[in-house]
């Protein structure tokens, strides 16, 4: 028997690959097949089902392709109601890989067709439960994603209690707990950086585990503090339910190389939008203007989805040379389809062509701390983070809230802007670069760096904010 998680940094997302006898099962993939299908070969072993613990929100699951790739069967819990062909489980109904028992739990609360997996071995043991969203380590499923539902939050909230109550925490202590999120996920509140733990252990540290916890003070726990989710989450669970594009398709009209004057061409056009996804450093120094900022090596993925409110909006891009392929299955994990080609030959050939590039302003949280008349420092963190501890005398302005607040910014005024670490403020910057407000300069290494220098930091303040 073989066991796999599969881990997806910038989601915070974890699939997983079980295998035995010659089958096997992956459960909640991704939207490219390409590591499934390799894993598959790598084990010579067939696939035989596809679980999905639920419509995901936040990322767009590839298990229509990965069926047709394959011929594996479809598997989602009670009720669910996609446009392709699935097999509607039951609680308790059993699935054989091999000698490997999967046994289903309908785990209603996060979403109504929610479902947790037990892993049973050839002895009888129940070794590992798939949690899907219903547990989190350190956390459980947010209650508010459900689509189109009737049911408020706490109803959602009163099945989720219920389901671990009942399901969940009836199972063995020894049992090894592998949820579909971790840290960084915006489907729970306080996940944990661990990705897996025993349930044991999560009954003693899991506030949500807690064994005296009434159903009403868990309603009121779950529920208070939710912050909207993005707003692609709708859009992802919609797609989920739907046949999309394939990836296949995807990648071949988004990995198209253009020549400096077609992508001026293109990025002139109205409804098309450029990316750029270099490094901070080498975005910093010089850019494509009117170009947007999402690094690859940051949370690229859900940044994209909270700024870019049209997932069908096109896109051109340009790329550190060789990841061209990267940004584009990084963007339809997250239901953006629609990117249409890449610079060829990156900066370098743009510059060659003649055309123009843009540079923000960049000085070192040192150079900051000594300059004379502050003033205009932006704090783009979210509002928690900044009522947490910020320079004083900064204004917080959520890089979330940004593109419906421009109109707050004067195109007159210069800003400095920072994040945590230097990530977000250069998507600032470069947001606001395009809209007009020109006069921006980051500061390197965010409030981290600033917190090293002799700048005076606030650890908490009543909320005066720019936006």
């Amino acid at each position: 028997m073989k066991v796999e998680q599969l881990f997806t940094g910038c989601l915070a997302e974890m699939a997983y690959f079980i295998a035995d006898k010659g089958e096997a099962a992956i459960i909640d993939p991704l939207r490219e097949t390409k590591p499934y299908l390799d894993l598959l070969k790598k084990h010579r072993v067939k696939l035989k089902y596809i679980f999905l613990t639920h419509f995901h929100a936040d990322f767009v699951s590839g298990q229509v392709d990965l069926a047709k790739a394959t011929g594996a069967k479809i598997v989602f819990g009670p009720g669910a109601k996609p446009a392709y062909k699935i097999k509607n489980t039951k609680n308790n109904e059993k699935f054989m890989v091999g000698d490997v028992t999967l046994k289903v739990l309908h785990t209603p609360g996060h979403t109504m067709e929610s479902i947790s997996i037990v892993l049973i071995d050839k002895k009888g043991k129940e070794k590992y439960l798939f949690s899907g969203d219903a547990l989190f380590i350190g956390d459980v499923g947010r209650p508010d994603l459900a689509v189109k539902s009737d049911l408020t939050q706490a109803d959602l909230a009163g099945f989720l209690y219920d389901s671990l109550r009942k399901k969940i925490m009836k199972l063995p202590d020894d049992i090894i707990v592998y949820p579909n999120h971790g840290a960084g996920s915006a489907c729970g509140k306080n996940m944990s950086k661990e990705t897996w733990d025993t349930l044991g252990h999560q009954k003693e540290v899991n506030y949500a585990l807690r064994a005296d916890m009434t159903k009403e003070e868990f309603i009121k726990e779950v529920t208070t503090g939710l912050k909207t989710p993005p707003q692609y989450f709708p859009k992802n669970v919609g797609m989920n339910k739907s046949v999309n594009k394939s990836i296949d398709e995807v990648l071949k009209n988004g990995t198209k190389a253009l020549s400096a004057r077609e992508f001026k061409v293109l990025a002139e056009e109205k409804d098309v939008m450029v990316i750029d996804t270099r490094s901070k450093r080498a975005f910093a120094k010089e850019f494509i203007p009117g170009a947007w900022y999402f690094g690859l090596d940051g949370s690229f993925a859900p940044w994209i989805g909270a700024l870019i409110s049209d997932v069908n909006q096109k896109i051109i891009f340009i790329a550190p040379r060789g990841r061209e392929e990267e940004v584009v299955t990084r963007l339809a994990r997250v239901g953006y389809d629609n990117s249409i080609g890449f610079l060829k030959g990156g900066l370098r050939s743009w510059k060659a062509a003649g055309f123009k590039t843009a540079n923000v302003g960049s000085i070192s949280a040192t150079e900051y701390a000594e300059k004379k008349g502050k003033k205009n420092l932006v704090d783009v963190r979210k509002e928690s983070e900044y009522l947490s501890e910020h320079v004083v005398g900064a204004e917080n302005a959520p890089l979330g809230n940004l593109v419906d607040n421009i109109a707050k910014f004067s195109p007159t005024k210069s800003y400095i802007v920072h994040c945590a670490s230097g990530y977000r403020s250069l998507i600032a910057a470069s947001i606001l670069h395009s809209k007009g407000i020109k006069k921006i300069t980051d500061v390197r290494g965010g409030f981290k760096a600033l917190k090293r220098t002799d700048v005076k930091v606030s650890d908490y303040v009543c909320p005066t904010t720019l936006l």
